[in-house]
């Protein structure tokens, strides 16, 4: 009952943090590896994020910058053609009315000559009238009857005597085509104002707009007047003369540049260059999705180049963690194991203690009990006559049996607890073996117990201590006589393991262990014999075997088998024999 107790007591301490360990462990590596990744995750990502947005902006402006230049050099180039034009033909017309008189061009011979030279040198003219201050044609060159046609109630008209010089809108007026016309004003030498007015076609400065092609195709560019009045044709909004919903800018020199949103919702960058003296203002326009193909193109790249970014440090996040937690929960294990193992080994000792303590204790009673005993066998022994003699003997003999078994009881217990050196010396393991068996003979005969022994070719002889091995192999080889029934069998084998050790295999085929109690047998106290056993013998056996430098290993099915397996060097463990002296080993426990 004591070692039962005992038995328990132990186990409970040993197996008492083992569950909390377990339970806590995986939650909290779990929390350490979510850590690490969410960690490294948000210390690679979060720069990676701001650089990506910024970068993402500045391309973005950079594009749009980059994009909306060539429109803004277009129209500024086209502005100043179309400047230099009407210049050109505004200079013509006052180089003509200084150098000729007013009654010289109103000469008609004169004015044809005029406008024959005209047409030589330039492109675009059309016809050409001279204007009297009252708005009366007084000369007129051109394929229409305009002679003495009356001004007077014209707009343009004030206009041109206002300031000097006039470019009107395109207009289809008495000639019913598309035109327009340039006038300049003159005094004559009574400081009366006269005007050459000069009839253009929009050809020229249709022409002057240039025609997007290629990737530029679906660019649209035209001009307009100042009421949004088509003055050449659009492909976005027809033909000439045709209003267009465009919020023009006010006038003003340069070119503007800005973004819309037309009648579908789309967005379209839209370029206004106005020109300079005149009601014509040069637009283009073009979808800012066509414009941005380039930067959509790049952003898709950007992206992408971030997903994979990302990607790539999330699974080397992952990795990383996980070797890291891995070897973390090793180094763990390790730490824990070593843990145990000292504690294991300072129960060991107190064990040890107790168990000498204890065994000294009852040493002492049961040598009286067996002096007393022996005494009183001798006294029934002596007289012959002694009455109930044969009932005496009956009772004396089983308490010497007792006393004796406690005894052997004890011996283990103080061997169990002391520290005896190994005595090394070559061994024979056959020869070992076939000793250990002569104890068990007589048993084997009268169990009927077929006991074998198979033995490998050319093992070696190794060096180790024999009373020791005898010790352990008596242990092994009595648990199983006792786990297998009368008539049954028992194979023990020998065969090298790898070059430094051999195996002995010592295999019954008995009642067998359960699972659940393999990993306990060798802790002190722990039996499957309810009724007699001591718990003590292969944990004694296991410390032998690791004191030899060897293992003891076991293995079973319930109801059908138990094999133990003895794995012993062949030479001694390095820093057990050193100079011919034997040194003591530290006890070391499972």
């Amino acid at each position: 009952m004591a070692y039962s107790g005992l038995r328990s007591k132990l186990k409970e301490e040993w197996t008492a943090a083992e569950p909390q360990e377990a339970t806590r462990t995986p939650f909290r590596y779990r929390r350490l590896w979510f850590g690490i990744v969410v960690s490294t995750c948000l210390v690679s990502f979060i720069p990676l994020i701001i650089m990506g947005i910024t970068n993402y902006y500045q391309y973005q402006a950079a594009f749009e910058e980059e994009v909306k230049h060539p429109i803004r050099l277009l129209a500024s180039n086209a502005r100043r053609s179309l400047q230099f034009y009407l210049e050109e033909r505004i200079a013509l017309l006052n180089f003509i009315i200084h150098d000729k008189a007013f009654e010289e061009l109103r000469d008609q011979k004169t004015l044809e000559r005029v406008f024959r030279n005209l047409k030589k040198n330039q492109s675009g003219f059309v016809d050409i009238g001279l204007i009297d201050a009252a708005g009366v044609q007084r000369s007129y060159v051109g394929p229409y009857g305009l002679m003495d046609k009356n001004y007077s109630g014209q707009v343009w008209l004030r206009k041109v005597l206002l300031y000097g010089q006039h470019v009107s809108d395109v207009y289809l007026g008495y000639r019913q085509f598309p035109h327009f016309s340039v006038s300049v004003k003159l005094l004559d030498g009574a400081g009366k104002p006269y005007i050459l007015r000069a009839s253009l076609s929009t050809d020229d400065i249709i022409n002057k707009v240039p025609e997007p092609t290629g990737v530029r195709a679906s660019r649209d560019s035209f001009i307009v007047n100042q009421q949004g009045v088509l003055q050449t044709p659009s492909k976005t909004f027809g033909k000439i003369l045709t209003p267009i919903p465009l919020e023009l800018p006010s006038q003003a020199d340069g070119t503007i540049i800005r973004e819309e949103v037309d009648e579908h919702g789309r967005n379209r960058v839209v370029g206004y260059a106005t020109i300079n003296n005149s009601p014509f203002i040069f637009v283009v326009l073009e979808q800012r999705s066509t414009l941005l193909a380039s930067w959509f193109a790049l952003r898709n790249k950007l992206l992408w180049f971030l997903i994979i970014s990302m990607t790539v440090i999330l699974i080397i996040s992952l990795a990383g963690a996980t070797d890291m937690v891995n070897r973390l929960r090793k180094a763990d294990a390790q730490r824990l194991a070593l843990l145990y193992k000292v504690e294991h080994t300072s129960k060991m000792a107190s064990i040890g203690r107790l168990a000498a303590g204890v065994a000294h204790e009852i040493n002492n009673p049961l040598a009286i009990i067996n002096e007393k005993a022996g005494l009183l066998k001798d006294y029934v022994t002596l007289f012959e006559n002694f009455p109930h003699k044969e009932r005496f003997l009956k009772h004396i003999d089983p308490i010497l049996g007792s006393v004796e078994r406690c005894a052997r009881i004890t011996r283990r217990l103080l061997r169990f607890a002391k520290h005896i050196d190994i005595q090394w010396e070559p061994i024979e393991m056959e020869a070992l073996l076939k000793d250990v068996l002569a104890f068990v003979e007589k048993e084997s005969v009268y169990r009927d117990l077929t006991i074998s022994l198979a033995m490998e070719e050319g093992l070696p002889v190794i060096e180790s201590d024999r009373g020791r091995l005898q010790q352990v192999f008596l242990n092994i080889i009595n648990n199983a006589f006792d786990a297998v029934e009368d008539g049954g069998r028992i194979d023990i084998a020998l065969a090298r393991e790898g070059r430094d050790y051999i195996n002995v295999t010592i295999m019954d085929y008995g009642i067998g262990i359960p699972k659940d109690q393999l990993n306990s047998i060798f802790e002190p106290f722990y039996t499957t014999k309810a009724d007699h056993g001591t718990g003590l013998g292969l944990s004694i056996s296991y410390g032998i075997v690791q004191k030899l430098g060897g293992k003891l290993l076991a293995d079973s099915v319930e109801g059908e088998w138990t094999r133990f397996s003895v794995i012993l060097p062949i030479k001694p463990p390095l820093g057990t024999k050193s100079g011919g002296k034997t040194q003591r080993v530290i006890n070391e426990s499972r």
